[in-house]
């Protein structure tokens, strides 16, 4: 069932979100190239790979190197990354190949050794991101500093999350700050291995509309295959840049290596990609646009007489000291009109979660005194 963006925003009412100015990332050797593309291998695992990969992607026109430093494990034993020798290796290859170097930070511990690397661009990672602990922590380590930071999306699709993030480091000083987008786990299933769940980095857009927003593409997928086609989706939704994992030779990566293209299969995949260009609209979109702009004003008008009416069944409830809530009436609710979307070749799923909206609203209304 999709995830809306309405019911999980709506605390958002009593912030003014824009007050909080983000910059665009001035990423420096990138320009004005959209969009622009941070490449390298999940994790930094030796410098000869380290250093043939950043020779590799560096001919194919990269600017940004990343590779991860430290690589939180869900469980003990498998790889966790080489530490803070990487970085030798990483600066390493930016003085050979011209270079910026990106990691990923989860600990005041890791800003201290990156910032001490003179690393040109750090990101916040899924799991930091759902943790407010970590993230006011990492916050306090970055003050002062006006680095370039990223931040991800958490794992789980919680919007409060990803913008409550975005403020810490907001409220810490930092103005130049970038989101990635990389899937959300999803107990509802998913071709790629997160979700993308669009509408979600869409929305994050909206409230910031001048942010730096990144697709990572390889972690959306989990396959090699997929980066491509979730690349070209992303630039279809006016992403500015994409986060792409890369390796030498990804057979023998210690770490994600399903999802790693070579250098070569990354410069194929981004020749294939097509920025679509605004330009204005023929005559005939414009007319049904102007239909949509109709119909979503009739909507509005029928969602406010329904709303009358159910604040009325809810003074009647009250009044009689009947329950607010009648799961039986609610669940009928819900199969009849996912029964009239299937007729109407709809998602039931989409209709489904649009009258669950619907729903919270009625019931919120009913139970405020």
């Amino acid at each position: 069932m999709p995830v809306t963006a309405v019911g999980q925003l709506r605390f958002f009412r009593t912030f003014d979100l824009m007050n909080m100015a983000i910059g665009k990332l001035s990423l420096e050797g990138i320009g004005q190239d959209r969009p622009f593309v941070i490449a390298g291998p999940c994790a930094a695992e030796n410098r000869e790979q380290v250093l043939g990969t950043a020779e590799a992607l560096s001919r194919i026109g990269v600017r940004y190197f990343r590779a991860g430093v430290w690589k939180p494990r869900t469980r003990p034993g498998g790889f966790e990354g080489v530490g803070s020798i990487a970085f030798e290796w990483m600066q390493e290859a930016r003085e050979l190949y011209g270079l910026r170097i990106a990691t990923e930070v989860a600990t005041p511990h890791h800003v201290e050794a990156a910032l001490a690397a003179h690393t040109d661009l750090l990101w916040i990672g899924a799991r930091t991101t759902a943790s407010p602990f970590a993230v006011q922590e990492i916050a306090e380590a970055l003050k002062g500093t006006g680095v370039q930071l990223l931040i991800k999306n958490p794992v789980s699709p919680d919007l409060s999350l990803w913008c409550g993030a975005v403020e810490r480091f907001l409220e810490s000083g930092l103005r130049r700050i970038g989101l990635i987008h990389r899937g959300f786990s999803w107990i509802g299933g998913s071709s790629c291995r997160n979700a993308p769940l669009w509408n979600l980095p869409i929305e994050m857009r909206r409230l910031w509309p001048d942010v730096t927003m990144v697709c990572d593409p390889s972690h959306i997928g989990g396959r090699r295959d997929l980066v491509g086609p979730l690349a070209q989706q992303a630039l279809d939704l006016d992403f500015d840049g994409l986060l792409i994992e890369s390796h030498i030779d990804p057979a023998s990566a210690l770490s994600d290596r399903g999802q790693q293209l070579t250098p070569k299969e990354l410069e194929l995949t981004l020749k294939s990609l097509h920025r679509r260009e605004d330009a204005p609209m023929p005559s005939e979109v414009s007319a049904l646009r102007g239909r949509i702009d109709a119909l979503d004003r009739e909507m509005i008008e029928l969602l406010a007489a329904r709303q009358e009416i159910t604040d009325s069944i809810g003074r009647y409830k009250k009044s009689n000291d009947l329950p607010l809530l009648q799961s039986g009436r609610y669940r009928e609710i819900i199969a009849d009109r996912a029964r009239l979307a299937r007729e109407k070749g709809l998602d039931p799923d989409y209709v489904t979660a649009l009258m669950e909206t619907i729903h919270d609203e009625s019931i919120r209304r009913q139970v405020e005194p």
